[in-house]
């Protein structure tokens, strides 16, 4: 929180619930975090657990309805502060965040077909929960498919046999579901229904998809093992498998002739999102950084004396600054605009995301031999920032889908 405000739209209840937030993070999230890092991923998610407790908290102070308008009971927050809320909790956990952020993708899914059967089964008790045992995941990532799932400006998209792994099939009505979904999906090991990508029409490719929203507490689900990984580890992630599940058919939301519209504007959403998270993973990098620059004496004078290093830390400043001015004009942008500019998001999150990366390198070089010690925060962060540039699509990958959107706007395609 030590940075200048340079954004003047910034209202007295923007300022209040940025403090709010902050607080929470440090107080609650980032100490939960540093604990359930060094435990093993199936200890991570037993019933009682520490993520359990914090993952409560969170509900109980109705952080899981940041994207819910107030219309259903939700936060009803405008743009700004839906990024406030997502940047100051990334400050104390991105993984507590992506995990909070992956939690309401039914009910906000829901909310934006405004039915009565789907308010009734994903949005009221999404909202009125406060225990977290009302959670999401978004069932995209396949062992043979990743973020080729979300390039649907490439040529590929369309070609026959380039499908999803877990296909729909319809029978009397509803809907009979196989297949896997890999272990990159966040929340999978904990979550109670999922935001399920499937293929409908394999003659399409990628475009004959389909969305539905599904219950995971049914016979013929069942789950991997809690992925054992590099960063993040308070997020649980883990492989859902699909054997005959029925969906209702009231619940597949989205067939192929809008499955592109809608795959586009969930990237949208989630890469901005994800410009947010690591804005905050950046600061606090970045805060971490002055802090021992501050404090440590090194060479008979603080670290902060040093010419090199007053160069490091106004060059992690000057990242940690765009990517929150950038961030915020993305996400305030799409969240305004239907259908959302993508391109933006994805940039937004490819930028904050090797922004984040760069600063929380930059601050372990400043820390020296003690970054690399798991006594101290930084290191965590170091490992949190490098999974940034992988999850929801990887920076390679989205950078060539946006790229391709901009060769066709110019050519008018």
């Amino acid at each position: 929180m030590g940075y200048t405000e340079l954004s003047l739209d910034l209202t007295d209840e923007h300022i209040h619930l940025k403090e709010q937030v902050h607080r929470f993070a440090m107080e609650v999230l980032r100490p939960a975090s540093l604990e359930l890092d060094r435990l093993p991923a199936e200890d991570v998610v037993k019933k009682g657990s520490l993520y359990w407790d914090v993952m409560k908290k969170m509900y109980q102070n109705s952080y899981h309805t940041v994207l819910i308008s107030d219309e259903y009971g939700g936060l009803g927050l405008d743009p700004l502060a839906v990024h406030i809320v997502w940047e100051e909790l990334a400050y104390g956990s991105v993984g507590f965040a992506v995990s909070l952020g992956c939690s309401c993708f039914n009910a906000f899914y829901a909310t934006m077909l405004a039915n009565d059967r789907l308010t009734e089964k994903f949005i009221t008790p999404f909202v009125e929960c406060r225990d977290a045992s009302v959670m999401s995941c978004w069932g995209i990532t396949e062992p043979d498919h990743g973020s080729d799932n979300l390039m649907p400006s490439s040529s590929f998209f369309r070609e026959r046999g380039a499908t999803q792994q877990v296909k729909a099939v319809k029978k009397n009505g509803d809907w009979v579901i196989s297949g896997q979904k890999s272990a990159w999906i966040s929340n999978g090991p904990v979550s109670s229904n999922v935001s399920l990508f499937v293929n409908l029409d394999p003659s399409l490719g990628f475009a004959g998809g389909g969305i539905c929203l599904l219950d995971l507490n049914q016979k013929g689900v069942s789950r991997g093992k809690p992925l054992d990984k590099l960063g993040q580890r308070e997020l649980p992630q883990g492989e859902i498998f699909f054997d005959g599940v029925v969906c209702p058919g009231e619940f597949m939301i989205v067939d192929p002739e809008s499955y592109q519209a809608m795959t586009e504007l969930t990237l949208g959403h989630a890469n901005a999102t994800m410009g947010a998270y690591f804005t905050g993973v950046a600061q606090a990098a970045l805060d971490l950084a002055m802090q021992y620059a501050t404090e440590r004496v090194q060479g008979g004078k603080r670290l902060c004396d040093h010419q090199w290093v007053q160069k490091k830390l106004f060059d992690m400043f000057v990242k940690v600054e765009t990517a929150r001015s950038f961030s915020r004009s993305a996400m305030i942008f799409n969240m305004n605009t239907t259908p959302p500019d993508v391109k933006f998001s994805i940039a937004s999150k490819v930028y904050c995301t090797q922004a984040a990366f760069d600063v929380a390198s930059d601050a372990v070089q400043i820390f020296g031999g003690y970054g690399l010690s798991r006594e101290l925060p930084i290191e965590k962060i170091f490992r949190d920032a490098r999974a940034g540039m992988i999850e929801d699509g990887s920076n390679d990958s989205l950078s060539i889908n946006a790229g391709i959107s901009l060769v066709k706007e110019r050519l008018g395609e």
